[in-house]
């Protein structure tokens, strides 16, 4: 009972920190205490984030989101996994606020495959089971030089940190389920799954250029276009 306790306190402290860290975040800093988001989708003008509900109609309840991060994700991708987000669309309190999280589930031998954030940096804490992690650097200055992969495997009350816009994964490498909690510095991350964005764009990308690109042959991608490719959030 006492692990359970500290590996939750754990994680509260470590999306509390993302959350203490809002005014260094990359979203704009807001200009009011809140700006609780409505539904804008029929609007005639687009804003930087969501327009603000009335002040004078919010209620505790635009800050609070209940129970989906205390129960298993249901996994039914082909990675294995299950992402549970709780960004601007699930909290519109965090309009403006440059923060939000998500509860990561593993089957055994799940992937959250190689993928980025474009608007956010992502800090991550295990809370079951083992994970091998880890992020790939931008191009050197020199072309001919690797990009660097930084990753270690994570157990229980490990932390570990993906820089914003590159290209990390977590791998399930234990025989059970694992389980992570994630925060990030933006209200809206963002996901680029890397493979869903190269092979299965619509429209598709010349298959010439991807077959150059990645020193493939035409063929082969051609094939990986006609897969069911899907993202992981």
């Amino acid at each position: 009972m006492w692990k359970n306790k500290l590996m939750l306190s754990i994680a509260i402290n470590v999306v509390a920190a993302v959350f203490y860290l809002h005014a260094d975040a990359y979203d704009p800093d807001p200009l009011q205490d809140f700006c609780v988001a409505v539904n804008d989708s029929n609007a005639a003008v687009f804003v930087n984030g969501r327009i603000c509900k009335d002040p004078e109609t919010v209620t505790a309840d635009d800050f609070f989101h209940s129970g989906r991060l205390n129960r298993p994700g249901n996994i039914t991708s082909p990675f294995g996994t299950k992402v549970t987000m709780v960004f601007i669309n699930q909290l519109p309190g965090v309009n403006t606020l440059g923060v939000a999280t998500a509860r990561i589930d593993f089957a055994p031998g799940g992937v959250n495959p190689p993928h980025l954030h474009p608007r956010a940096s992502e800090i991550l804490v295990v809370l079951k089971g083992t994970l091998y992690a880890g992020f790939v650097t931008s191009n050197p200055s020199n072309p001919i030089d690797k990009n660097r992969l930084f990753a270690k495997i994570l157990k229980p009350g490990d932390v570990f940190v993906f820089p914003k816009g590159l290209i990390h994964f977590q791998y399930n490498i234990g025989k059970s389920s694992a389980v992570a909690l994630v925060g990030f510095n933006s209200q809206n991350p963002g996901v680029v799954t890397v493979s869903k964005a190269v092979f299965g764009s619509d429209p598709p990308v010349e298959p010439d250029a991807l077959a150059k690109g990645f020193q493939l042959d035409v063929e082969v991608v051609r094939y990986l276009q006609s897969l069911p490719w899907t993202g992981n959030n």
